[in-house]
C-alpha cells in the first residue's frame, strides 16, 4: 500500500468548513433511536444483558417484526454514518493543513474512555468502545491511498463472512443457537439487585459482554470505509448525484435487504449471527436511500424531522440518554417494570420505545435552541481542549 497524505478528493460534498448536511444529521437521529428499537427487547427481558445472550430476542408477531426492521440494521446505519464523521473530520484537517490523524487520537482515545464509562454504569451493550478502537483503525487507513483502502474494505467483508458462516454452521451443529434458561440469579440481579451489584457483574463478565465487537471487527472496518466512500461519492448531498446513488441504495437495499433479512428471521435463532451481522447491513443501505427519498420531498420541516434532526446533532448525548431511561424504567434499581409487566405481552415495550423516542426528540430540540451542542458533545469538546 503506497502512503498518500495527498489530495482531498473533491466531490460534491466538499462543503465550506462548518457546514452541515442535512441528510445527515436526520439519518443520525434515525440511527440513534433504531437502535433503541433492538436494545429495548433487551432491557425489558429475563435477565437484561446477559438474558440476551442467553435466550436472544423473543419470537412472537412484533418482536420479529421488530427483529426484522430494526436488529443490527441501525447498527450498520449508525457505524456506516461514524465512518462519513471520520472522512469530513479528515477532510477538514487537510484543507487547514493540519497533520492527520494528529488530535483525533485523542478524540478516539476519549471516545474509548466514554465507552468505558457507559458499558461499566449503563449498559452492556455498548458501541462506543469497538467504534474508538476501530476509529483509530481507519484513520490511519485513510492516509493511504484509494485503491489500498478499497481493498481492505473488500477483504473486511470477506473475512466477516466468512467468520459469520463458520460460526453459524457451528451452532447450527450443535443446537445451542439459544438457551431459554437464564439463570435466576442473574434475572434477580435485574428484577430486584443493588446498582454496585449490577456494576459488578459486569466487571466480572466483561469479556463475555464484549465479545460483539471482537466478533464484528472486520465488520465495522468494512462498514467505517463504506461510509468514508458513500460520502466521497455524493451520496448524502442534496443535489441530482446524491438523488441518483440514493435511489440506487433504496432500489438494492430495500429489494434484495428486506426478504433476505426477513428470511434469515424466520428460519430461526440458528441463524441469529447472519441476520444481525450478514444481511442486516444491506438493508440499512436500503435505509439511507429511503429516508434520502423522504427528506428530499419535505419542503417545511415539521416536528418529527426537527426532532430526528435535533437527535442527530446531539446524537452521543442521545444514545447514553436513551439507555440510561430504559435502565431506570425497566430494572429493579428504578421502577422495575420489566418484572412487573412480565408476562403482559409485547405492546407496553413497544409503547416504551416509542415514549423514549418522543422524550428524546422533544428534549433534543429544546436543548438545542439554547445550547449549540448536547451535554456529552460539549463535555467532550471541552476535554479535548485541555
Amino acid at each position: 500500500m503506497t502512503h498518500t497524505d495527498a489530495r482531498v478528493p473533491q466531490t460534491p460534498q466538499a462543503t465550506p468548513a462548518g457546514r452541515r448536511l442535512p441528510l445527515l444529521d436526520v439519518l443520525r437521529g434515525v440511527a440513534i433511536l433504531g437502535t433503541l428499537m433492538t436494545n429495548v427487547w433487551i432491557f425489558t427481558g429475563p435477565g437484561a444483558e446477559w438474558g440476551a445472550l442467553e435466550s436472544g430476542m423473543a419470537t412472537g408477531p412484533v418482536e420479529t417484526t421488530f427483529g426484522v426492521l430494526a436488529n443490527g440494521k441501525f447498527l450498520s446505519l449508525l457505524t456506516i454514518l461514524f465512518g462519513v464523521g471520520l472522512a469530513i473530520q479528515y477532510d477538514s484537517a487537510k484543507r487547514r493543513g493540519q497533520p492527520w490523524p494528529g488530535r483525533y487520537r485523542w478524540r478516539a482515545l476519549f471516545l474509548f474512555a466514554e465507552g468505558t464509562v457507559h458499558f461499566v454504569l449503563v449498559f452492556a451493550w455498548d458501541v462506543l468502545m469497538g467504534y474508538a478502537v476501530t476509529a483509530l483503525l481507519v484513520a490511519w487507513l485513510l492516509t493511504r491511498s484509494q485503491r489500498a483502502q478499497r481493498r481492505v474494505m473488500w477483504w473486511a467483508a470477506g473475512i466477516h463472512l466468512a467468520v459469520m458462516g463458520l460460526l453459524t454452521a457451528a451452532l447450527a451443529s450443535t443446537g445451542d443457537g439459544t438457551d431459554d434458561g437464564v439463570p435466576k440469579d442473574v434475572v434477580d440481579l435485574y428484577a430486584h439487585g443493588s446498582y454496585p451489584a449490577q456494576i459488578a457483574f459486569r466487571l466480572e463478565n466483561a469479556l463475555a459482554l464484549r465479545m460483539e465487537p471482537v466478533l464484528t471487527f472486520f465488520l465495522l472496518i468494512f462498514l467505517f470505509l463504506l461510509g468514508v466512500r458513500l460520502f466521497r461519492e455524493g451520496a448524502f448531498g442534496a443535489d441530482e448525484t446524491g438523488r441518483r446513488l440514493r435511489s440506487r441504495l433504496l432500489a438494492w437495499g430495500i429489494g434484495l435487504g428486506l426478504p433476505l433479512n426477513a428470511a434469515a428471521a424466520l428460519a430461526g435463532p440458528d441463524l441469529f449471527l447472519l441476520a444481525r451481522y450478514g444481511t442486516a447491513p444491506l438493508l440499512a443501505l436500503g435505509y439511507i436511500g429511503l429516508i434520502g427519498a423522504v427528506v428530499d420531498r419535505v419542503r417545511r420541516p415539521g416536528p418529527l424531522m426537527t426532532g430526528l434532526t435535533s437527535v442527530g446533532r446531539m446524537a452521543l448525548s442521545g444514545y447514553v440518554v436513551q439507555n440510561a431511561l430504559c435502565v431506570l424504567i425497566s430494572y429493579g434499581i428504578g421502577l422495575g417494570l420489566a418484572e412487573r409487566l412480565d408476562g403482559t405481552g409485547p405492546w407496553w415495550i413497544v409503547a416504551l420505545w416509542a415514549t423514549v423516542c418522543a422524550f428524546l426528540m422533544a428534549g433534543s430540540t429544546l436543548w438545542l435552541r439554547r445550547f449549540s451542542t448536547g451535554p456529552l458533545e460539549s463535555v467532550q469538546k471541552w476535554a479535548l481542549r485541555h
